[in-house]
């Protein structure tokens, strides 16, 4: 598997979010950390080394049209409870030690769609993988890819043994030194 969502193998690199798109941003899970691009700049907006972050989480929208500025204002007057639409749909939001700060980057939605599954495996593999103290494992591209493998081939199960599924496959992940 070389996706899951909105993450994907670009070379020999992974990225959240699509790195082509005119305009666009990108994240890239390097071994020092998480790199912001834009505009399919070769040089990052900002790098942040995997050991500043204490949470991650994953918003991504299933549709790219949903991620546009139309659907953000639309979903700014729908009721309280409706998801995130908007430019603020696909983004990834960081908890950051020393100092202590909230971090948001946005990236570009591919053209294809991205599957209900792959999202919230996605979220669950990069916030169980900070929280168990192993960030610097997203930069790791075989273990990544191992991770991937896994996890788009399970078929989620929602509801509170979801949460539990996600987190014994990952912490599998991190037990088996991949």
């Amino acid at each position: 598997m070389e996706r899951l969502g909105p993450l994907e193998l670009v070379g020999d690199r992974w990225t959240i979010g699509d790195p082509n798109r005119e305009g666009g941003s990108c994240l890239v899970l390097t071994a020092e950390g998480l790199e912001h691009h834009r505009n399919a700049e070769p040089e990052p907006q900002a790098v942040l080394p995997w050991s500043r972050f204490m949470q991650m989480q994953l918003y991504a929208t299933t549709r790219a049209w949903m991620a546009t500025r139309t659907m953000g204002a639309l979903s700014a007057v729908g009721p309280a409870t409706a998801p995130a639409y908007g430019r603020d749909g696909c983004r990834v939001y960081g908890l950051l030690r020393h100092p202590y700060e909230d971090w948001s980057a946005r990236y570009s939605h591919h053209e294809r769609p991205y599957t209900p599954a792959d999202v919230f495996w996605l979220g669950h593999l990069l916030r169980h993988t900070v929280a168990a103290k192993a960030a610097d494992r997203l930069g790791d591209a075989e273990w990544l890819a191992t991770a991937v493998t896994r996890l788009a081939t399970l078929r989620p199960s929602w509801g509170l043994t979801a949460n539990r599924r996600a987190a014994e496959v990952i912490a599998d992940l991190h037990n088996v030194g991949v």
